[in-house]
């Protein structure tokens, strides 16, 4: 299972169980402890990320203290060993398979103490400066660059866990466990390198939250079929844990106003978010158990008019013909071109006056004589079932 992208010359490695508390080596010399082996391609913690992913980190800005808090919780969720391999159980990965193999060596290391996290820290940040000084032709310490180097490599290793507790709140997203693992590592890495220890926050608190950026925005990218920009997934992915949290507290579903204060945002705004984050469901998707029918096949024509409004109007139709037949032909003209029967354009009395080359009054009273027979109930109870009630 990768750490990160790149191993060079295509070599693949897996982390040591031999994690020892960093202890020099013989010659005095602090080393990342990295084997060759067959469980998946692992990248040194102090690997340089690819262009493209330093230029997706730029992007990122740092975690404000609210965001950070709203992380807290997920942070302390970190799988124990024995849970691991039962997140693979539940997408069904046969015994032998390789990521089943990686959380089982995951597992092996213990998490860290606070006052660890500390220590690992100041060691990368002196590593860090020697390894500044030796870029810039001063004269440094290779021991210090390279017990800053193995800080760095027991830092990460002791919370690929946490990657696994965030990824697994991501299966069926659109990608599968293995890469949403992948996509996490990377934002462990991150997480490690930016992690400053005098700010008060516990690593695990802070890392959970690049790793979440990191695997939102690979789902971002990824899995849906309308592409959102990175900066609406992260807003909707905050709306969606506000609104879980407040359920729970609440007893039921909260309101956009109610989800809004706790943002600092518009009940409009949280509409708007909603919405956005509404799944698109293909019209080619199976319908019944025997899946014989699409989605599409149920929903109406929007464009078009629906079968029951065309039957009632050809029967409209039929029926208004048999009762004008009853008129004379004067009549019918005179109330085809008033009502607008033949194109839907009503005449005024002058138009029609004007089609017959008389008065607008012989208009008005062939009309009203047409109209009177019409009323007569032999033949009005005909058109009397098409009035709306």
């Amino acid at each position: 299972m990768p750490i990160g992208r790149g191993t060079p010359s295509g070599e693949e490695a897996v982390l040591s169980d031999e994690s020892d508390g960093g202890r020099p080596d013989e010659d005095g010399a602090w080393s990342a402890r990295l084997e060759v082996g067959s469980v998946g391609t692992l990248t040194s913690p102090d690997a340089e990320l690819p262009v493209e992913a330093e230029a997706e980190e730029a992007e990122v800005p740092e975690p404000s203290e609210v965001d950070i808090q709203l992380e807290a919780e997920v942070a302390e969720e970190v799988v124990p060993p024995e849970e691991l391999e039962k997140v693979l159980d539940s997408e069904g990965a046969p015994t032998d398979d390789p990521v089943r193999m990686y959380l089982r060596e995951i597992g092996r290391v213990r998490l860290l103490r606070g006052t660890e996290e500390v220590d690992l820290a100041k060691a990368m940040r002196y590593g860090d400066g020697e390894m500044a000084k030796r870029n810039s032709g001063e004269p440094f310490e290779q021991a210090t660059i390279e017990w800053g180097m193995e800080a760095r490599r027991k830092l990460t290793e002791a919370n690929l866990r946490l990657v696994v507790s965030v990824a697994k709140k991501y299966i069926g997203r659109g990608m599968n466990l293995l890469d949403l693992v992948q996509e996490g590592n990377i934002g462990l890495i991150r997480a490690v390198a930016k992690f400053d220890h005098t700010k008060g926050y516990k690593f695990s608190t802070y890392a959970t939250w690049w790793i979440r950026q990191a695997i939102t925005r690979a789902i971002a990218d990824q899995a849906r079929t309308i592409r959102i920009p990175v900066h609406m997934v992260e807003t909707i992915n905050k709306v969606v844990r506000v609104s879980r949290r407040l359920m729970q507290e609440i007893g039921r579903e909260p309101t956009p106003d109610e989800i809004g204060r706790e943002l600092d945002l518009s009940p409009e705004k949280v509409r708007e978010i909603l919405n956005v984050n509404r799944t698109p469901v293909s019209l080619e998707t199976p319908i019944g158990e025997e899946e014989d029918s699409n989605l599409g096949d149920f929903l109406p024509d929007e464009s078009g008019e629906a079968p029951s409004d065309a039957a009632s109007y050809q029967l409209l139709r039929e029926s208004l013909g048999e009762v004008l037949s009853q008129l004379t032909e004067r009549e019918r003209e005179v109330l085809r071109l008033r009502f607008g029967l033949v194109d839907g354009r009503s005449r005024t009395l002058e138009e029609v006056g004007k089609e017959f080359n008389v008065t607008r009054e012989r208009i008005r009273q062939i009309e009203a004589k047409a109209l009177r027979k019409l009323r007569h109930p032999s033949r009005s109870r005909k058109l009397r079932d098409f009035l709306e009630p």
